[in-house]
């Protein structure tokens, strides 16, 4: 890196804390934690992508379907079960939330169920967001300091440092507006390394025989049971499918984007273009991990420093494989393109790496101040409403700092650990809703155990959770069932011990029904996001011809 990168990264910087000085105008809850219920769709959708697809995406996700060992573009089976979860939120999750008013998700569990259930899933909701917004800052610290050769805590501190300054100043607004400028930021990058790459490819005399077909297959029919069995068609679908409609519509990270529209029409316009958009930019990221990794087989010097760089900084996993995968775009960025676009492209990883920091403090300020300062029959003035958030700010950004020193030493790839985080949790959160919304017979207790139980047996059976407690069971299931498997138990054990407490009231609230109608599904958000779904599953089956 030269002068002119390192002016675009300062320029980069002071445009962002400008920007949290732009937004400071907040006078209450509905300002602060909900942009004033002003939000249009399209900041609000790239904003929502920005917050999924983080800097872990643009690093990782290549390098998975690139160079890692048993990689390849069945990453794209991600997506398979978005279009589906989409419309399940629009239709059944989001309506009663946003008709509720309420800026905490979990203050609607409380209406239902009791603060007891409303506070296990802000406390759950909290640990395991601020869990895993840590793993990725750390590796995105420990990634620059090895390309940079700057200190990683260095790097932990520039990203959080204004992250924490712009979203304590700005609120929502700052953080929506944020997303959506670094979303772009990110897509440019993208584009500009695929090129490069590709080109770079073409000069090094291309590929004899094109993609290597191993990486090209996308769809498997596994069923996620066993040593070796990943990313399975059916456990894709099922387990994707209650990952994402409890991330997207019960997740407070991304539940407050969406209560943060201006209406429902709106709502459904960002959630649709979630659906639509979300395979392309994956795909891009997957092709870009192709042709860049087809260059670092006709590139020794390029495989040379990836391995010299994986030496230096990664001693074990170079001991181990002997170079860590998820250098190769840091390495290919610093090597191969010019001085400005390094800048740029710099600037990209960190915006990706900031847009999810800022959405996590700012969501779990919300639902600290929500669930245990602002709750009951005493409510907070205006003002000291403000300075508890704007506190509550500053304290999880620096949870979010500590946390990431928690999982340097994990040794499974950092995707999976954050991904495996979520998947312990997402099932119970999303019965506890839904059963919130239609079941007259479930009662809190009932709710308490399913989620508690199914937490736990869920961390039982996470290989990962395993790894990370240095403890083997002898258990081999793909994360992504966890989705399911806390689905089902949660449901279970809510209705059995309801059952078993009759005698314990069931809360109802007041002015409140839900029903789903078939007329609900005859829009034409549903019949785009349906046919998608299937476009997607017949493109994904054709990739190793299109690409072979």
């Amino acid at each position: 890196m030269n002068w002119l990168d390192y002016s675009i990264i300062i320029f980069y910087i002071v445009f962002f804390l400008g920007m949290g000085f732009f937004f400071k105008d907040n006078k209450d809850s509905k300002d602060y934690f909900l942009g004033g219920k002003s939000m249009g769709w399209f900041p609000l959708s790239l904003s929502t992508m920005a917050t999924q697809l983080s800097a872990i995406s643009f690093i990782s996700a290549p390098a998975f379907v690139g160079l890692k060992l048993g990689g390849g573009m069945k990453w794209l089976t991600f997506e398979f079960a978005v279009p589906l979860a989409m419309i399940f939120i629009m239709i059944v999750i989001i309506p009663p939330l946003f008709r509720s008013g309420v800026v905490s998700i979990y203050e609607f569990v409380e209406k239902r169920f009791s603060p007891s259930t409303r506070l296990v899933l802000s406390i759950v909701f909290q640990l395991s967001r601020a869990l895993a917004t840590g793993v990725m800052v750390y590796t995105i610290a420990i990634i620059l300091q090895a390309v940079l050769d700057i200190d990683f805590v260095y790097t932990i501190l520039i990203i959080s440092v204004i992250t924490i300054i712009y979203s304590w100043q700005g609120g929502m607004k700052a953080v929506v507006w944020g997303d959506a400028i670094q979303m772009i930021i990110l897509f440019v990058g993208l584009i500009i390394s695929m090129y490069f790459g590709w080109s770079l490819l073409q000069n090094h005399g291309g590929l004899a025989e094109g993609f290597n077909p191993e990486r090209l297959k996308v769809i498997d029919f596994n069923l996620g049971i066993g040593e070796g069995e990943e990313y399975g068609f059916l456990p894709m679908i099922l387990g994707g499918f209650f990952l994402y409609a409890s991330y997207y519509g019960c997740d407070q990270t991304q539940a407050q984007r969406l209560l943060s529209a201006k209406s429902e029409k709106t709502i459904r316009q960002l959630l649709l273009a979630n659906g639509l958009l979300r395979f392309p930019v994956v795909l891009i990221y997957s092709v870009m991990g192709l042709v860049i990794g087809g260059l670092v087989t006709l590139a020794p010097d390029f495989l040379q420093e990836i391995a010299d760089t994986t030496q230096k900084y990664f001693p074990e996993e170079f001991a181990k494989n002997g170079m860590k995968a998820d250098l190769m775009i840091p390495v290919f960025i610093i090597k191969y393109l010019p001085h400005g676009l390094i800048g740029i492209l710099m600037v990209g990883i960190l915006s990706a790496a900031m847009s999810s920091l800022s959405s996590t403090v700012n969501s779990l300020s919300a639902v600290t101040v929500e669930d245990f300062f602002n709750r009951g029959k005493t409510k907070l003035s205006d003002k000291k409403y403000m300075i508890i958030s704007k506190a509550s700010v500053v304290f999880w950004g620096l949870v979010c700092i500590a946390s990431a020193f928690l999982f340097g030493g994990s040794k499974s790839a950092v995707i999976e650990i954050i991904n495996a985080i979520g998947s312990v949790f997402y099932g119970p959160v999303l019965v506890t809703f839904v059963l919130a919304f239609f079941s007259k017979k479930v009662n809190h207790i009932g709710m308490n155990t399913g989620i508690i139980l199914a937490v736990l047996i869920n961390l039982v059976f996470s290989k990962t959770i395993q790894e990370i407690l240095h403890i083997d069971l002898g258990i081999n299931i793909f994360w992504i069932w966890l989705n399911f498997t806390g689905v089902i138990i949660s449901l279970v054990v809510a209705y059995a011990v309801s059952a078993l407490t009759k005698h314990v009231e069931v809360k109802k609230i007041s002015n409140f029904n839900v029903a789903i109608k078939k007329e609900d599904f005859m829009i034409k958000e549903v019949y785009i996001l349906v046919a998608f779904f299937i476009v997607i599953i017949a493109f994904s089956y054709f990739v190793p011809t299109i690409f072979g």
